[in-house]
Order: structure tokens, then sequence, then C-alpha cells
């Protein structure tokens, strides 16, 4: 059935929303039936944990309690979402999947990469995805991005510019580390520039 499975990531800002539906209409130009979805989220109850994760508080939340918290929303995702439309044949194009805990609760957070791994072992068992675009930028043009968006900013945009930093290298030391899996958009040219990087990206992808 050849079907893929692709995530997208990025720091904040990174313009991942403003691409998803350029890759989905490219997809489906291609004759892909495409479920489009994004984490935390994507079932009734990852929406409701989003809000949770999300949701600024001024008691804060441990590492720990994000962490478990990321993970509940996903074991849901796949087993609701993912994998019934991979097995149906469909493509998958998730917003963030499970680099961004890597990155967000590892590099951000500082919670060690093996404990996160341990836990995604065990939620994911061999679920990887085919191909993951980074849109990647320098913090300071995200966070200048974030602020033209006029709302409130959530519990993660919140954060300062060094855990941005911290997310950002562990994203590109995780693209260096899985080159023919991780592809790095450069986020920082205009429009049209990475929409051609997509499609020379993802007509590879078709091929394969």
């Amino acid at each position: 059935m050849n079907a893929k499975f692709i995530s997208i990531e990025g720091i904040e800002g990174a313009g991942k929303s403003t691409q998803i539906s350029f890759i989905q209409q490219f997809l489906e130009q291609h004759g892909k039936r495409v479920v489009v979805t994004r984490e935390p989220g994507g079932t009734e109850l990852g929406e409701q944990v989003r809000e949770l994760l999300l949701m600024p508080r001024e008691t804060g939340m441990s590492h720990d309690a994000e962490l478990l918290l990321m993970f509940a929303a996903r074991a849901e995702h796949i087993h609701q979402v993912i994998k019934p439309a991979l097995q149906r044949g469909d493509w998958v194009l998730c917003d963030r999947f499970v680099d961004a805990t890597f990155a967000y609760q590892g590099g951000g957070r500082g919670i060690p990469a093996a404990r996160i791994q341990t836990v995604s072992d065990w939620t994911l068992n061999t679920l990887q995805t085919d191909l993951t675009l980074l849109f990647d930028l320098p913090v300071n043009i995200g966070q200048q991005r974030v602020v033209k968006r006029q709302q409130q900013k959530d519990r993660f945009e919140q954060e300062k510019a060094d855990f941005f930093q911290q997310i950002r290298d562990c994203y590109l030391q995780r693209a260096a580390d899985e080159p023919d899996r991780i592809r790095t958009i450069d986020a920082s040219h205009d429009i049209d520039t990475i929409q051609q990087q997509l499609r020379d990206i993802l007509t590879g992808l078709l091929a394969s």
C-alpha cells in the first residue's frame, strides 16, 4: 500500500502550520489520501491533554508529569488515528511527533534522553516516521514571529530564549544523527524557496 508517515517539527515560529496545507495538497495532487493530525492532540483525549499542557498556569507542572502526559496523548493517538490510517494505506501528516518530545522535554527541560527513549520504545513499539521535516531558523527570528501573531502565548511560548536554543540544538543534533529520516528545511527563506525544497524532498519520498 506504500503508506507513509510524515512529521513536521521545529521551534515556535518556524512556520510549520503555514506549510502543512501545502504538503497535504502536494501529496493529494499525486494521488495520496492524507490524514492530517497533530500532537499533542489528534483524538478527543489528546485534545484535552493538549489543553492541560499548553494552558499557562501559576503553579507550574513537573517535568516528569509533562513528559508522561505527552506520551499518554501519543499512545491514544497512535492507537486511534495513526496506525489505523497507515493500515488503510493513507499517508499520515502529523504536526509534531516523538522528535518534539526529545527536543522539548529532553533538550528544553533537561530530561535524560535515555529516560525518554525507554517510554518511547514502550509507547511506539517500533513505529517511526518515514520522513521528518525539520523547519529550522534562529531562535530570535522565531520569537519575533510569535510576537507578531498578537495572541496570548501558551505555556511553552512563554519560555525564555535559552529554552528554545536548547530545543533547536537538540533538533539539529537529531537531524545530524539521522539524516536519511530527518530533513532540515531553512525556514528563514521566503515561502517560494521553502516550498521548492519541500517539492524536491517529497518527490523523492513518492518515488521510494
